[in-house]
């Protein structure tokens, strides 16, 4: 391959290091639906958050399930039961959630003998991993809500 073709390919939009799982991008989507109707206190059922979001219910079942135990969400039982966020939006981090959903990093294993070209290697990956640690502590559900409504008033749909 052509260094130049690489170059360009891997500088494009199209490619992707850090990946978004389904399971983070279920989580968030149906986090940002609860955030977005936290301050009315009435909860949401997995049907209303469903017919918003393209989440499968089951996957949705098991993250909500998950998104409980570790006290994000809590669940009402009854006609009127679904589920709540247990803070307030501002006070949860992308970082917690992902961190929350996808279980902790392990270390790498470096059991091979440390080398310049190694160290050099893996100083470059730590500092990738600092910055997206970063990004993700610094936004919250409650920046995702607002960011949704600037840009929905930004393009207003038009009914017939």
């Amino acid at each position: 391959m052509n260094r130049s073709m690489l170059s360009t390919d891997l500088n494009s939009q199209n490619y992707t290091l850090l990946d978004l799982s389904s399971k983070v991008e279920y989580a968030l989507l149906a986090l940002l639906e609860l955030a977005s109707h936290h301050g009315k206190k009435v909860p949401l059922t997995m049907s209303e958050i469903t017919a918003k979001q393209p989440i499968p219910e089951r996957y949705l079942e098991q993250i909500l399930t998950n998104l409980r135990r570790a006290g994000v969400v809590q669940s009402q039982r009854g006609s009127k039961g679904g589920f709540i966020l247990v803070r307030e939006p501002w006070q949860i981090t992308l970082l917690e959630i992902v961190t929350l959903v996808e279980g902790e990093r392990k270390e790498k294993d470096t059991s091979e003998p440390p080398t310049l070209e190694r160290s050099l290697v893996y100083e470059v990956w730590e500092q990738a991993n600092a910055a997206s640690i970063e990004v993700l502590r610094r936004y919250t559900l409650q920046d995702l809500c607002q960011e949704r409504e600037a840009r929905a008033q930004q393009s207003p749909m038009y009914y017939i």
